[in-house]
């Protein structure tokens, strides 16, 4: 289903790969990523669309992530890339369209937009009761459960009702507030209409401007929120995630799933098992550190169920460029779970030494590499500055006899050619590593060799 909904923004997204990518004519004419006229014109010719079409599969594409707009170019996401060879990035592709779905449908003309801001925050509990509910439900019964929704909103704002026989008017409310954090933690956010983003580049193939038949019937004109919530209701259609006819609602299997999904993801950062869900990326990796492996990914699984996936991979990045060589591990053990969403920012980080065998070793085992078997990407320097960084690891955490047993995981058949390897590799852990492997070992002339290595790396001799 999500292939379906998605395929005609995939083929534009192809299209433009091949067709606006650098060095050919710009797909944009503003900041604002909206396709200019010539471009949707040429694609309307390949293509066999009106321009309409493509302006509107060109926006689904950006917002399912099948395409980055960069100044004048476009170019492909990852989802792109990995589109017929993961059904998990179409199913996500799908999913950040439907977490978009107030910026798929303009709202109606006439609204505030905090009376707007209110009603996308409330959806995601109008959301999970049509998912809860598993059958079509009155849009009559929506409508009041949006009700009840919107006065908790106002009331844990401690709001005061607008008294038109007061000295005064009330506070205006709030131009802009985010979307639900239950449901919509990767949506985005909805400031007032000045300032809003466009999406929809041609407003003329996608306006909702209000709920007719049916859908309008039941809502009656009692209230201003029935609009609004005719609006929310049509644009999740449009997206896919709802049907709507006979004054009821029903999500689609794709919506039912998807809403499933975010449910399963609450209850999962609500427990954390370690409770660490609210601190940094740094501050969690160090709190994983004594847990065994399945209770960390546990706990990385919650941790990254509580914050939008880019600025968690973003974060756990940062982590491990720090000192720790033990927090540098963690995070790309934590990066493992994110799966295919990091692989963009992980092959960006090939080109920091720090980085490169972890990146080098997380990639291989994400192209279907066992991880027994992922090793073999290393060169021999490669897995020789691993081998001091994780000593380094084992040194500032572990106990001696670790560091000892650490010998066996060198790719160096002896002690003597790990040692000539090492003092060449220019890890900046390298003599602590030595100085701290020679305290620890139990033969003496070995220890003795090590102490040497370590001095000559120390005074930079030969």
């Amino acid at each position: 289903m999500a292939r379906s909904r998605l395929a005609g923004a995939a083929r534009l997204a192809r299209w433009a790969d091949a067709a606006l990518g650098p060095g050919r004519e710009g797909p944009t004419t503003d900041d604002k990523a909206t396709l200019s006229d010539a471009a949707a014109e040429r694609a309307a010719a390949d293509l066999g669309l009106t321009a309409a079409q493509v302006r509107a599969d060109w926006d689904t594409a950006r917002l399912a992530g099948l395409i980055e707009v960069h100044g004048d170019n476009a170019r492909p996401g990852w989802r792109l890339r990995a589109w017929n060879r993961d059904d998990s990035a179409v199913l996500r592709g799908w999913v950040a369209l439907f977490d978009a779905w107030s910026l798929a449908c303009p709202e109606p003309e006439g609204h505030e937009a905090a009376a707007v801001a209110e009603v996308v925050s409330a959806m995601p509990q109008v959301l999970s009761f049509l998912q809860l509910s598993a059958g079509p439900v009155p849009v009559e019964q929506l409508l009041d459960l949006l009700r009840q929704r919107v006065t908790e909103l106002r009331t844990d704002r401690c709001e005061v009702p607008y008294d038109p026989d007061a000295a005064g008017p009330a506070a205006p409310m709030p131009t802009g507030t985010t979307t639900a954090a239950v449901l919509g933690r990767d949506t985005a956010l909805r400031p007032a209409p000045a300032t809003r983003p466009t999406a929809v580049s041609d407003p003329d193939s996608a306006v909702v401007t209000a709920p007719e038949g049916p859908l309008a019937d039941a809502l009656g004109e009692g209230t201003s929120l029935a609009p609004l919530l005719g609006w929310a209701l049509q644009a999740l259609a449009a997206v896919g995630a709802l049907t709507d006819g006979d004054g009821q609602a029903t999500l689609t299997p794709l919506g039912s799933w998807a809403v499933w999904v975010k449910l399963e993801q609450i209850c999962v950062a609500a427990q954390s098992p370690a409770g660490n869900i609210e601190q940094s990326a740094e501050d969690m990796l160090r709190g994983c550190a004594q847990l065994r492996p399945n209770a960390a990914r546990a706990e990385y699984r919650a941790w990254l169920a509580a914050r939008p996936v880019g600025s968690a991979v973003t974060e756990l990045l940062g982590g491990a460029r720090g000192e720790d060589a033990l927090l540098r591990g963690l995070a790309f053990e934590a990066l493992r779970v994110v799966g295919a969403p990091a692989e963009p920012d992980v092959r960006a980080v090939l080109d920091e030494p720090a980085l490169r065998p972890y990146a080098l070793l997380w990639l291989a085992e994400h192209d279907g590499v066992d991880a027994e078997d992922a090793h073999e990407v290393l060169t021999r320097e490669e897995a020789t500055w691993l081998w001091v960084d994780t000593a380094a690891a084992v040194t500032d955490h572990g106990e001696a006899s670790m560091l000892v047993r650490h010998l066996e995981a060198a790719v160096q058949p002896t002690v003597p050619m790990l040692l000539d390897e090492v003092r060449t590799v220019g890890h900046p852990r390298t003599v602590q590593v030595l100085v701290a492997l020679a305290a620890a070992h139990p033969d003496p002339a070995l220890a003795k060799a090590v102490r040497r290595a370590a001095f000559q790396v120390h005074t930079g001799g030969s």
